[in-house]
């Protein structure tokens, strides 16, 4: 039985190969640790030409998402996936996505994700069907397909079996709401580069706490509204004093 089960209302269901057959989220949906359905709001068009969107009322560029096929397209989806399921429109306007977000979202086990298309939704489909919206970021990409494999790929990663070590979700960036620390492999030099020195001390105590101290001082430099100085433990300010770090 999945773990995780979604379907998508998407006019490209193609592009979701991406996420099925590739990397660890592809060799997950093999191993059935999750699962996808793929529904097409065309197959609910009453035209010949498989129309799904129309003008804009009060006028304007583009063209908007009609609220009754995308009403018919997801009661299909939920039969498929679940009554229960959650319903999340992947969007500029909603929520944006980070890890605390996937965290709460890990509480639901069933998803239909809305992949709009064109100039929007109509809101009234929104508003009657849909319980989350979210955002990937402060942009705008060209339709909800690529935001929806971001989130699935999130949220995939933390299922048991998915990933070969079982602690790389819980050491990735924003896991503990800092970045990522930086790492290291062969060969030992790098054009004039040399791996730190204790990375090859083999004492693990040393390693992780310069690995802590490495991570609080890149989400300083980099991303200071993830954390500022006056949020670290007397601890983390002595890992960055020992190992030099601890500059503003």
């Amino acid at each position: 039985m999945p773990q995780l089960r979604f379907a998508v209302l998407t006019l490209f269901p193609e592009m979701f190969d991406a996420i099925t057959h590739w990397g660890v989220t592809g060799r997950a949906f093999q191993a059935g640790l999750w699962d996808l359905h793929l529904q097409d709001p065309r197959d609910e068009a009453a035209d010949r030409h498989g129309s799904v969107d129309d003008r804009p009322y009060g006028g304007g560029p583009g063209m908007v998402m009609q609220a009754p096929i995308l009403a018919s397209s997801l009661a299909k989806a939920r039969q498929a996936v679940g009554e229960q399921a959650k319903v999340v429109a992947m969007s500029p306007q909603g929520l944006k996505l980070d890890a605390a977000l996937v965290t709460s979202l890990a509480r639901h086990s069933e998803f239909v994700l809305v992949a709009g298309r064109y100039e929007g939704i109509d809101e009234r489909f929104i508003n009657h069907y849909v319980d989350l919206e979210i955002s990937v970021g402060d942009f705008v990409v060209s339709g909800g397909e690529m935001p929806a494999m971001m989130l699935m790929d999130a949220m995939i990663r933390w299922l048991p079996g998915v990933l070969g070590h079982e602690a790389s979700a819980s050491e990735d960036s924003f896991s503990d709401g800092m970045l990522d620390c930086p790492h290291y492999t062969r060969p030992e030099v790098f054009e004039g580069s040399a791996v730190p020195p204790v990375l090859l001390s083999g004492d693990h105590a040393k390693i992780a706490g310069w690995r802590r101290a490495q991570a609080i001082r890149r989400t300083l430099d980099r991303r200071p509204d993830l954390l500022g100085m006056d949020q670290l433990s007397d601890d983390d300010q002595l890992l960055l004093e020992k190992w030099d770090l601890s500059r503003q």
